[in-house]
C-alpha cells in the first residue's frame, strides 16, 4: 500500500532530521498512527488502514517541519 510506504519515508525522513517522541507529539503521533496502520492492515481494513498511514504521514511531516526549524543549519527534505 503505497500510503504505508509514505508514511514510514516520512517518519524516517523526520527521524534523521532528529525528532523523537520524546521531544516531538507529532512524532510520537505519527509513531502511533503508524502502529494502527500496521493493525488495519493486518485485519483487512484496508480503508482504517490508508486513513491511519496518512495520518501517520501528515504528523511526521509536521515533526520533520519542527526538526528541521530547530536545526536549520542541514535541513531534511521531507520524501515525494
Amino acid at each position: 500500500m503505497q500510503e504505508m510506504s509514505d508514511a514510514r519515508q516520512a517518519i524516517a525522513a523526520a527521524r534523521a532530521a532528529g525528532a523523537t517522541t520524546a521531544s516531538s507529539p507529532d512524532f510520537y503521533a505519527a509513531q502511533a498512527a503508524i502502529v494502527r496502520a500496521e493493525s488495519h492492515l493486518e485485519a483487512q481494513e484496508f480503508t482504517r488502514a490508508r486513513l491511519a498511514a496518512m495520518q501517520a504521514k501528515r504528523h511526521a511531516a509536521t515533526a520533520l517541519a519542527d526538526a528541521n526549524a530547530q536545526h536549520p543549519e542541514a535541513p531534511v527534505p521531507l520524501p515525494h
